[in-house]
């Protein structure tokens, strides 16, 4: 019996299991099942992917979506949550590009225009107004877009798709034509091929694994970057001073994570909108003051001119550009914890408009003042309000860290759920949006690698080498998985996806190939994190996938459950039992284990019929789990009536004495239920021990033997994860050999 979270009801899902042959095609099962579900649907109504009906869910906040006053409740708080990072960027993007000083005064409009048309290009365009629409079902991050395609293709490494997983995101039949063929062909042969099946999972992992880079890259450098500038006022502050100043905040950051995206949303929203506010004025103040002619960036042959005059060294400097656009990726990672529109609203009335005015006046400030480069944002704000700003500003960079950490939360909640990821304790912290999430074990984890990055690295140069490479990174890989999204799903038209590829990607490929230069100068930290990280999730899905396979070709036939229920030197227990399984379809092999070293079943299976159901729980994100109840009770509600429900389906005729017969019947086999209920549910789970199989070879061992199962012994298991009563609880002991 599967146990997942998904929405906010509590889904029940009963099915009898009928007779069936152990070597039935997998595809075969799912139809099967979905033919009965299909005429129960009326009965077994909920919001979720096992049920056809789920188009039909007629909670308010599925059929009418959001309020106008929620979707700007949720902009309000994405200011505090989302933008922090890209919006404290100013801080060092100059300092960053222009690393040897300015050696031309146009190199400035040249950088300006570069600034200008990144910002424009990909946090708004790509991200706000398309990016943010392949969202699967509210949520964000690249095993969001993984998971998307998967719906649409059979391109899971693990054969757990149902018939109704396409419903789940609005697939509609379509006529054929160019764009049909298109999307056809490409579904088709990435079906078939099992290299581009793991490619992409592979592709999947690293990009996963590159934003939680970025998490880890993020709050260090805005930190530093902030409480850096405490030395323009008091020069006898050293660096040393600096870095404890900035390990101290971050350690507060990361113990506030607990409180939940909704309460620190709200908290940090206001001192957001006052940066915004502050740089967007200090910005067109300084524009007026200085140099208005900068407006004249706008026009891109400064860019051309910038090349033509600085050749490789301008190349170079995109590595700091690209620092204009970090955190941009925290748009799309955090949606699940807001809405699209929040997002898009957000974007285009506060951030967007704040950070060009902040652009543009630091650039108009440079234009006078060449020499003063290195130390840009604060040198460029009036004398009397430089310490409000700093206030601001530490306050902004320690918001800035946010964006990230949110977003880390929610891609490592879906890497989990596609067997990804090992298992850790997912806390939602919100009654009032399912995406708000917070993992205890990861936010510890971060903390501990941004101040060991912070103390070894000290200052944001190198760092900001490495973030570079994160960011662009992901952006890149984001833009791959959009365009098979285009032609596959979305099926978009031809020349719109060339003109995305030629314009977007091609920006996107210039940017990753200028932070790749610098990978000797700090630049291999997010590699190098990221390698761990793909070390961690391949040993756990590859194993994953080796067990689910195991259960697979050892699951047990209707007919085999038949022959163990119909054995009369079996002891008969009160009670029900459930088994749990992470099977799709049919019975795990550990109810087999347990008869045979257990000789004993409970009541409900007898002899004169085979009582044995598969019942699939979905628990939702507000759902309290407890020994008491409501579970339990509610099991049994569905069970009776899913047997009421099957009595009367199987009668064809309308004869008085034949209903009189069958109302017997059904009250025989409720009551049958009810007396099995009182007498106790147990809850019988498998404490498997996955060992490599005998003959295997040394790097087979080493995977699952070693590298397997010591993250395994120190993770949470099965019984912790969905809060099964210990009282009721029977651990069957059973080795699995791959």
């Amino acid at each position: 019996m599967p146990v997942e979270e998904d929405h906010d009801v509590v889904v029940v899902d009963v099915e009898k299991i009928e007779n069936s042959n152990e070597e039935t095609e997998q595809q075969q099962e799912a139809s099967d099942v979905m033919e009965k579900k299909q005429l129960s649907s009326k009965i077994l109504r909920r919001n979720d992917s096992l049920e056809m009906a789920s188009q039909r869910f007629s909670a308010t906040h599925a059929a009418k979506g959001p309020s106008l006053s929620l979707i700007l409740q949720l902009a309000f708080q994405s200011i505090g949550i989302v933008y922090g990072d890209i919006g404290t960027s100013p801080l060092y993007v100059y300092s960053s590009t222009f690393t040897d000083g300015i050696k031309n005064n146009d190199d400035i409009l040249g950088v300006l225009s570069l600034i200008l048309y990144t910002i424009t290009l990909i946090p708004l365009i790509k991200y706000v107004l398309v990016v943010l629409k392949a969202n699967d079902n509210g949520d964000g991050g690249t095993f969001a877009l993984y998971s998307l395609i998967c719906r649409y293709a059979k391109v899971g490494l693990i054969p757990n798709q149902q018939v109704e997983d396409a419903d789940v995101s609005n697939y509609q039949l379509q006529l054929p034509n160019n764009r049909q063929k298109r999307a056809s062909k490409l579904k088709c042969a990435l079906e078939k091929s099992h290299f581009m099946k793991l490619f992409l999972l592979f592709a999947t992992m690293l990009g996963t694994s590159m934003v939680i880079g970025d998490g880890v890259l993020t709050p260090c450098i805005s930190v530093l970057s902030a409480v850096g500038g405490i030395k323009q006022a008091a020069t006898n502050i050293n660096n040393d001073v600096v870095v404890l100043i900035s390990v101290a905040i971050l350690v507060c950051l990361f113990m506030a994570q607990r409180f939940g995206t909704d309460k620190v949303g709200y908290t940090f929203a206001p001192i957001i909108c006052i940066w915004f506010a502050f740089i967007a004025a200090i910005g067109l103040y300084n524009f007026i003051k200085y140099d208005p002619s900068v407006i004249k960036a706008v026009n891109p042959k400064y860019i051309v001119d910038y090349f033509i005059r600085n050749k490789k060294d301008a190349w170079i400097s995109l590595g700091g550009v690209v620092l204009a656009i970090t955190g941009t990726e925290a748009l799309f990672a955090d949606v699940g914890h807001f809405t699209v529109r929040s997002i898009q609203i957000s974007m285009c009335s506060v951030t967007y408009p704040a950070l060009i005015l902040a652009y543009v006046g630091q650039a108009s400030f440079l234009r006078k003042h060449n020499d003063l480069v290195s130390d840009t944002f604060y040198k460029s704000i009036p004398g009397k309000l430089y310490w409000p700003m700093f206030v601001i500003a530490v306050m902004a960079a320690i918001i800035a860290s946010q964006a990230m950490i949110s977003g880390t939360f929610s891609i490592i909640q879906q890497s989990l759920s596609l067997g990804c990821f090992p298992r850790v304790r997912i806390v939602h912290t919100s009654s009032k949006h399912e995406g708000q999430v917070y993992i205890p074990e990861i936010n510890y984890i971060l903390m501990i690698a941004c101040i060991a990055i912070t103390v070894g690295f000290k200052t944001t140069t190198k760092i900001g080498n490495a973030y570079g490479i994160a960011v662009v990174f992901v952006m890149t890989l984001t833009s791959a998985f959009l365009v098979l999204i285009m032609i596959m799903i979305w099926k978009t038209h031809i020349l719109l996806i060339i003109s995305y590829v030629l314009i977007i990607g091609s920006v996107e490929v210039v940017y990753l190939s200028s932070v790749l230069y610098k990978f000797d100068q700090g630049g291999y930290l997010p590699l190098a994190f990221a390698a761990v990280l793909m070390f961690i999730m391949y040993v756990w899905n590859n194993v994953y996938r080796r067990k689910y396979y195991y259960e697979l070709d050892h699951k047990i036939s209707a007919e085999k459950v038949k022959e163990i229920a119909c054995n009369t030197s079996l002891c008969r227990l009160p009670g029900l039992a459930m088994f749990y399984s992470e099977l799709v379809q049919g019975v795990p092999p550990i109810f087999k284990h347990y008869v045979a070293n257990v000789p004993a079943l409970h009541s409900l299976l007898h002899p004169k019929e085979l009582n044995v159901f598969r019942c699939v729980v979905r628990y939702g994100y507000t759902d309290v789990r407890n020994e008491e109840e409501p579970f339990e009770k509610l099991l049994v509600e569905r069970l009776k009536q899913f047997i009421v429900d099957e009595f009367w389906k199987s009668q064809n005729g309308d004869d008085q004495e034949e209903e009189e017969k069958v109302q017997e019947e059904i009250e025989k086999e409720i009551e049958s239920v009810e007396k099995a209920s009182q007498d106790g549910v147990v809850h019988l789970i498998g404490e498997n021990e996955i060992v490599a199989c005998k003959g295997a070879n040394i790097g087979k061992r080493i995977l699952i033997d070693y590298a397997y199962n010591f993250l395994k012994k120190n993770l949470r298991q099965s019984e912790k994860l969905f809060d099964i009563p210990h009282k009721r609880m029977v651990k069957v002991g059973m080795t699995y050999e791959l």
